[in-house]
């Protein structure tokens, strides 16, 4: 399930992003008590527990014991409840990193971020194609150009880290919150669903070593063994793609900036 953030209307939107005036102020409605943030934290929470597909301003609503309708003084609708919500949960990321060298940082960064995807897994669902623009989201991209200016890279350079960093981080976490999800959702543990699976393969591929031979050779190898038994396969192999490809991409730029 993709969600497109950013698809409300624009002043409105940017107004409660940015607190450009006072998103409570002067609200009318029969019952004291609500709040443009307890709104937010409330969708916060159905979205981190039922994911996108779960979340509405009427579920928003019941959980507050109101109607939906009462929400839309705060929030004009569901598109500008994404934004805020999306823009909130980043608040949780840290500002800045001056703890070590840029290498150091960039990893916490990386670590920080990855943690927090599997925190809100419904983050993932959102899409990068539309940004949001809110102040939380360009929090964390300072953050993050702050550490790589260190590099002594240029500007360009620095644009193209930035992109390679977070897809490094959310592709990997992406699958690694799909494969926590995956027993609960399809109602089959990934033991059935792997011995189920390749049982089959067997049968309708007796030939399968002689057509996929390097494939073969890397399970020879026990190139696809886990040592955890207890996390899943899928969760365990993207965690180690993320740390392996964070760290080729550091020494990457380890060596460009040498370069310069």
């Amino acid at each position: 399930m993709v969600v497109y953030a950013a698809q409300g209307d624009p002043r409105r939107s940017m107004t409660l992003l940015w607190r450009t005036e006072s998103p409570d102020a002067e609200r009318p409605g029969p019952k004291p008590g609500l709040s443009v943030d307890l709104i937010v934290e409330t969708a916060i929470t159905i979205a981190d527990a039922e994911g996108m597909a779960g979340l509405s301003m009427r579920a928003v609503g019941d959980r507050l014991g109101r109607t939906a309708m009462a929400l839309y003084t705060y929030v004009p609708s569901k598109s500008e409840l994404v934004d805020l919500m999306y823009d909130k949960a980043l608040a949780e990321l840290p500002a800045s990193y001056d703890g070590g060298g840029w290498r150091a940082d960039t990893a916490r960064w990386a670590e920080d971020l990855w943690d927090f995807y599997l925190r809100h897994p419904w983050v993932l669902q959102v899409s990068q194609a539309r940004p949001v623009l809110g102040p939380n989201e360009y929090v964390v991209l300072e953050a993050l150009v702050k550490i790589l200016r260190r590099t002594g890279l240029r500007p360009v350079a620095l644009r193209r880290l930035v992109s390679a960093l977070y897809s490094c981080v959310r592709e990997p976490a992406r699958t690694a919150s799909e494969a926590r999800l995956a027993e609960k959702v399809t109602g089959q543990s990934d033991d059935e669903w792997w011995y189920a699976r390749s049982t089959r393969l067997k049968e309708v591929s007796p030939d399968f070593a002689e057509r996929f031979p390097t494939l073969t050779w890397m399970e020879g190898e026990h190139a696809f063994r886990m040592e955890d038994e207890t996390v899943s396969y899928l969760e365990q192999e993207a965690r180690e793609a993320f740390e392996f490809s964070l760290a080729v991409l550091l020494d990457g730029i380890e060596v460009a900036a040498k370069a310069e």
